[in-house]
């Protein structure tokens, strides 16, 4: 179970977009540059809507319709610059881990307490 899932409200902590908040788009687990099919944490990123936009030139290729100058879209963030946003205190919070009686496992704020699943 990760920390951090798609559609989780998040805030960035560090970095030149500290303080935005956005909605997570996209999930792109870490793949080891030497070896593709196994999983490297240190890799893992994550698109958020809204943070870290880049601007993006592109040319126009073929007769193909895309879109064609200076795109403004964005670009993956790490997961260790991110903080889930509890939708009871609204505060970013880390999140841990609640294992119940029946074997089921939830994520909670561990600001407040209450379960963010």
């Amino acid at each position: 179970m990760q920390r951090i899932k798609k559609d989780d409200t998040v805030e960035v902590i560090s970095g030149k977009n500290a303080g935005e908040q956005g909605v997570v788009h996209r999930m792109l687990p870490g793949r080891s540059k030497q070896d593709p099919s196994k999983y490297d944490p240190n890799r893992d990123r994550v698109v958020v809507a809204g943070v870290n936009m880049i601007k993006k030139h592109q040319r126009r290729t073929g007769d193909v319709r895309t879109q064609v100058g200076i795109i403004e879209r964005e670009s993956p963030i790490h997961v260790s610059k991110l903080a889930v946003v509890c939708s009871s205190c609204d505060k970013p919070s880390r999140v841990g881990f609640r294992v119940f009686d029946d074997g089921s496992k939830a994520r909670y704020c561990k600001r407040c307490g209450e379960l963010i699943d």
